[in-house]
């Protein structure tokens, strides 16, 4: 897709998550305090997928200053991406699916330091999930399709598609498929 078309994208799940009419984007909307960070983690993106590596780090940068969100321009997340609120975020994923929600002070990364940026030791976030706020996801893990992190869990296991979990550490409560109560 190009950045255009994500854009898009994401614009048109931001209005239907916050309950809003339809309507085209335009280019003010690039402002709005809801879907300017987004506008940057994409021009970032694009920019470290053109080639222009150095260069993507300022949108990068710019994020994280004015919003306070982290995000690697390397990081791929797909279409229909939405912040509600960025302050204290980090999204150092391997991967982010589609259609995601991310609060704030959510934190996707590796269990400990990890500068080089290990994919391997990053989590996988399918499409449909929520983040909500305060959840950490750490180390090599995969968040399912659909699945919902409850507010400040902390997860270190893999979450099945439709879960839920919650809890310190992070516990499943419920699952699409009927099961219950395991760890995350």
């Amino acid at each position: 897709m190009h950045l255009r078309e994500i854009l898009d994208a994401d614009w048109s799940r931001l209005l239907e998550v916050s309950r809003r009419p339809s309507r085209a984007r335009r280019c003010l909307d690039s402002f709005s305090p809801r879907f300017a960070s987004v506008v940057l983690i994409r021009v970032a993106s694009s920019l470290h997928a053109a080639g222009w590596r150095r260069l993507a780090r300022l949108p990068s940068l710019v994020n994280f200053v004015l919003f306070g969100i982290e995000v690697p321009a390397s990081v791929t997340i797909g279409p229909g991406l939405v912040l509600p609120h960025t302050q204290g975020t980090v999204i150092g994923a391997a991967q982010v699916g589609r259609n995601v929600t991310v609060f704030h002070q959510v934190t996707l990364g590796a269990k400990a330091a990890d500068f080089s940026f290990d994919r391997s030791q990053r989590p996988r976030i399918g499409d449909g999930v929520i983040l909500s706020v305060g959840a950490k996801v750490l180390g090599p893990v995969h968040v399912g399709d659909g699945a919902v992190i409850g507010a400040n869990a902390v997860v270190l296991h893999d979450v099945p598609a439709g879960a839920t979990a919650v809890g310190i550490p992070a516990r499943v409560m419920g699952c699409a498929d009927g099961r219950q109560d395991g760890d995350a």
